[in-house]
């Protein structure tokens, strides 16, 4: 086991995670990678009629893409023998009640408070029933949920983002732990999973500050002692909306889909929102190094996708080629000149897939565009004999300087426009070896279109 920090992620498995939902995941990941400790992907799966299995591998599958592998992995589904032990020592404690109300009957009594000007608190009022009032409504039918009571006291603990913090439980309704039908809600189980795992800390979105009272009250009722927590700021989308599984807005099947680095959906997923500037890493170890959850800002950041684009591109063209060379054999593109065909085009790429116009540029037929017959033709008569490596390009061109007085775009844009068909692209030294002579040769040679 262990003796390094563990920590967990607890997606719900009813839609597919986003944006939101990684930066959640990756603060968690890398926290322990930093600190040699453990990762647990736990899915909150007990509402049964919403978690779908496809969606708990999709989850898994996301990650994966993003470069978080779990070391331990569990569903909440399969542990409800845990919950109902844990449910009975608190019942045992006095600490778990009936209560009976149905949802109208509570949200006439919100109202009524809230026209009275107090705070719509639950009042207790299944605490005052006698047993005979108990029986009686469970002859009629009555099947009751199960609340846990709090105690009027005010929380407090040193948050690992938003430093001290506290919350007054006495501001706060007695949360609903099971349902009439016996099914658990959130709370309960998570708790339960965060003992029996030995989880350390528990880093998660600023949503569940509330939530941290209750559940370090829950903590010392079941086990004497709650893990540290961590409420890190939120993402929205550019126009500054939330994030929502519904919708699939910014979800992370959908920037893999769309070419996306996974290393740059990272960067920017932790980075943004916080002291450290947005930019390019080459592994998810260098990211791990500059992650401070101290350094968190503690308003919503905004997730552009626009800005994504460019940091994907930035990170394609300071990538070596072992750590694409796989996805490059994918596209077609392997062998021994492989490398120098990385080399030559990355910092051109937008998407790792564009590789693939580059190699039919390169290796495939182009429709060379003729701007300057007569120069194409001496440009022609002058290409360099022998091998040819980066330093072909610069004794070519140096040539036909001295012999033409031509420079700059003068003398390179019309050799581009016949060597590639295109009126950008990646610099010609890395590309000409790429191309041979005998094509460069062909390619200055055709004919006007």
């Amino acid at each position: 086991m262990t003796s390094g920090p563990i920590v967990r992620f607890a997606p719900s498995p009813t839609g597919r995670i986003h944006i939101g939902n990684a930066r959640t995941a990756l603060l968690n990941w890398l926290y322990v990678r930093r600190r040699g400790g453990r990762f647990i992907l736990r899915f909150d799966d007990t509402d049964l009629e919403r978690s779908k299995a496809e969606y708990a591998e999709a989850i898994e599958k996301d990650l994966a893409w993003l470069g978080v592998a779990p070391d331990l992995v569990r569903r909440q589904s399969e542990r409800m023998a845990a919950y109902d032990a844990a449910a009975e020592t608190l019942k045992a404690q006095g600490r778990l009640y009936p209560a009976y109300e149905t949802a109208e009957e509570l949200d006439r009594r919100r109202k009524r408070q809230q026209a009275l000007g107090r705070p719509p608190v639950y009042d207790r009022a299944a605490l005052r029933l006698s047993d005979a009032e108990r029986a009686a409504l469970e002859a009629s039918g009555r099947k009751p949920h199960w609340r846990f009571r709090l105690e009027p006291t005010t929380v407090r603990w040193d948050d690992m983002v938003r430093g001290e913090s506290h919350v007054d439980s006495a501001s706060l309704s007695d949360p609903v732990l099971r349902r009439e039908d016996g099914s658990y809600l959130y709370t309960l189980p998570s708790v339960v999973d965060d003992i029996e795992f030995g989880v350390t800390h528990v880093i998660r979105g600023e949503d569940h500050v509330t939530n941290t009272g209750v559940q370090i009250q829950m903590f010392e009722a079941l086990a004497g002692a709650a893990p540290r927590f961590g409420h890190h700021n939120l993402l929205t989308d550019a126009g500054g909306e939330g994030l929502s599984k519904r919708t699939g807005a910014l979800s992370v099947a959908a920037l893999r889909e769309n070419g996306v680095e996974p290393l740059a959906v990272a960067a920017l997923a932790v980075l943004v929102g916080s002291a450290e500037a947005v930019r390019p890493v080459a592994s998810l170890d260098e990211l791990a190094a500059i992650v401070d959850l101290s350094h968190l800002s503690h308003g919503a950041a905004r997730f552009d996708e626009a800005e994504l684009d460019a940091l994907s591109a930035r990170t394609l063209h300071h990538m070596p080629y072992e750590a694409v060379a796989g996805r490059l054999e994918a596209l077609g593109i392997a062998g021994s000149g492989a490398e120098a065909f990385w080399l030559a085009v990355r910092g051109n790429l937008a998407r790792l897939d564009d590789a693939s116009i580059w190699r039919q540029v390169i290796g495939g037929e182009i429709a060379p565009i003729v701007e300057d017959r007569e120069f194409l033709e001496l440009a022609a008569s002058r290409l360099p004999q022998g091998a040819w490596d980066q330093s072909t390009w610069a004794a070519w061109t140096k040539e036909l300087k001295a012999l033409t007085g031509r420079k700059g775009r003068e003398l390179f844009h019309p050799l581009r426009l016949a060597l590639t068909g295109r009126e950008a692209g990646p610099e010609l030294a890395g590309l000409l070896p790429l191309i041979g002579r005998a094509k460069a040769l062909a390619r200055l040679s055709a004919p006007s279109a």
